[in-house]
């Protein structure tokens, strides 16, 4: 989907504190009294027991008939979202940093795909938890950060200077999307969220389609190497990633603003950060990408 962890329609609903309804201030039914009963559950008159009143200075309201108190905790605030997502991303660039300078160069490509397919895995399972910790949105950056490390040495092996200019593009195409979507009133409607869930359902199986196929000595042409040629496949794929991943930001800011706008508890905000990092990181990929074509 366009971002598995916050594109369900009970992202956050199913999260929200409920607060108990309160009982009746009234004794169980007698069934030997039924008018006396009627009469106190029509007028409000709590009765103790069959044909007695409470006298005066009786209690008649002990405390399991008291209502329960709504649950209160702290709500989810765009303020808790920035810095969980500033810990996330900021775990994830160091690990990252970490893996491309002590990796050995031969080791670079292997880890890239263990840990890669461990980083997609991870998101599709996170999407169908109630809860997301401190602990899985840790782990999962510092798994993010050993295949972003590792994949951007492979590029940065070949064409040198490539992963600075990608990781500057990246932040500009998301603070140029925020830009649009805080000041210029940039959303997406419902029916063109759907358009992004689908393309993404798309890329995600032609991606997989053809990364099976190259162990059969299949080339679809939506990927090209490290170096040589690229079909003109591959810059439409690149490009549509590129475009697919920007939207998939804005409909991000949508769902986290309304989680806030929900009442989401603050403990959400692992969520909203966690769905954050996992776009960016797939923005990042797609324009490395490109930045390669270009320099060939």
């Amino acid at each position: 989907m366009a971002n598995p962890v916050l594109s369900r329609p009970d992202t956050w609903t199913h999260n929200l504190p409920r607060a108990q309804a309160p009982q009746a201030p009234y004794a169980q039914y007698d069934p030997r009294a039924p008018y006396d009963q009627s009469y106190g559950a029509q007028y409000g008159q709590p009765y103790t027991q069959y044909g007695q009143r409470p006298t005066a200075g009786q209690p008649n309201d002990g405390p399991q008939y008291r209502p329960s108190a709504p649950q209160q905790v702290d709500r989810m605030t765009v303020d808790d979202v920035i810095t969980k997502t500033a810990i996330t991303m900021g775990l994830m660039m160091g690990v990252a940093f970490a893996a491309a300078k002590f990796l050995p160069f031969n080791l670079l490509l292997p880890v890239a795909l263990v840990s890669g397919l461990v980083a997609f895995i991870v998101p599709l399972i996170v999407a169908v938890r109630r809860q997301v910790g401190p602990v899985l949105a840790v782990t999962f950056a510092l798994i993010e950060g050993v295949f972003i490390g590792g994949f951007s040495m492979l590029f940065e092996s070949y064409y040198p200077g490539i992963v600075l200019q990608a990781v500057m593009g990246t932040f500009v195409a998301a603070a140029i999307t925020l830009a649009a979507y805080k000041f210029g009133g940039f959303r997406l409607s419902s029916k063109a969220r759907k358009i992004v869930m689908l393309s993404m359902i798309g890329v995600v199986v032609a991606s997989l389609l053809s990364f099976g196929l190259s162990f059969f000595g299949i080339n679809l042409g939506l990927y090209a190497g490290m170096t040589g040629p690229v079909g003109g496949l591959a810059w439409v794929f690149a490009g549509i990633g590129v475009v697919l991943a920007v939207l998939s930001l804005v409909t991000d800011f949508q769902s986290i603003e309304q989680g806030v706008a929900m009442g989401a508890p603050a403990t959400e905000s692992w969520r909203a950060a966690f769905g954050l990092t996992v776009t960016m990181v797939w923005l990042y990929t797609n324009i490395l990408r490109i930045l390669s074509y270009i320099r060939r």
